[in-house]
């Protein structure tokens, strides 16, 4: 089993991923999902959590070797990077969608030296556009974004163009295709429900369910 598939298992053991294609959740964004995604649910398993540390630690290492320090997305993104940036030994800032409204108005909570090679932590990637709103305040503050590193994607086709023109590389640990794989052999879910899944990831604005 390859490591996307290994968290993608992990992800529904501890039911940090929950598969309903028949009964679908409502996203904030009014699509109907057959899938529901907290990663912070990791946190509360010592094994799975470490895992997932040291798989991004691993990832940063490979991919950006010149990191210098390491951002987390606010909220989900705040203690898996406090985690990736203990176990890489680099300093570590989390970044709020927006300014806070009070207070001294900060938007990066820790410190950010101007031309700071940064990566960036996420749990999760649907479109991409709150996750690069955090790489636009980033740049805005000086650092040089070298790249994000999130625990899970969907897969979708915006995702990935939205990164594009953002110029902003992207690894993700696990993908959707690992989690249908891994639900199906879990007999997770039925063989008739991953037509109903599969059609949602093509088409989730439109998709209404089974």
């Amino acid at each position: 089993m390859n490591q996307k598939q290994t968290i993608a298992r992990q992800l529904l053991e501890v039911k940090a991923v929950r598969l309903q294609p028949e009964n679908p959740f409502t996203w904030s964004s009014g699509w109907k999902s057959p899938i529901y995604c907290d990663n912070r649910v990791t946190l509360a398993f010592p094994a799975v959590r470490t895992y997932i540390k040291n798989a991004l630690a691993d990832a940063i290492r490979q991919q950006f070797p010149t990191a210098q320090a390491i951002a987390g997305v606010a909220t989900a993104g705040i203690p898996q990077g406090a985690l990736v940036a203990d176990a890489l030994n680099l300093p570590y800032c989390y970044v709020r969608p927006e300014p806070k409204s009070h207070g001294m108005g900060k938007q990066i909570e820790g410190q950010l030296a101007t031309g700071q090679s940064v990566v960036v932590i996420e749990d999760l990637i649907s479109t991409g556009g709150s996750s690069l709103k955090v790489v636009d305040a980033l740049r805005a503050a000086g650092a040089n974004v070298l790249g994000m590193a999130a625990i899970f994607t969907y897969g979708f086709p915006i995702a990935a163009q939205n990164f594009a023109n953002k110029g902003v590389e992207l690894i993700c640990l696990s993908d959707y295709n690992a989690l249908l794989t891994e639900a199906e052999s879990m007999n997770y879910i039925s063989a008739d429900a991953m037509d109903s899944l599969a059609s949602w990831r093509d088409n989730p604005a439109d998709w209404t369910g089974q």
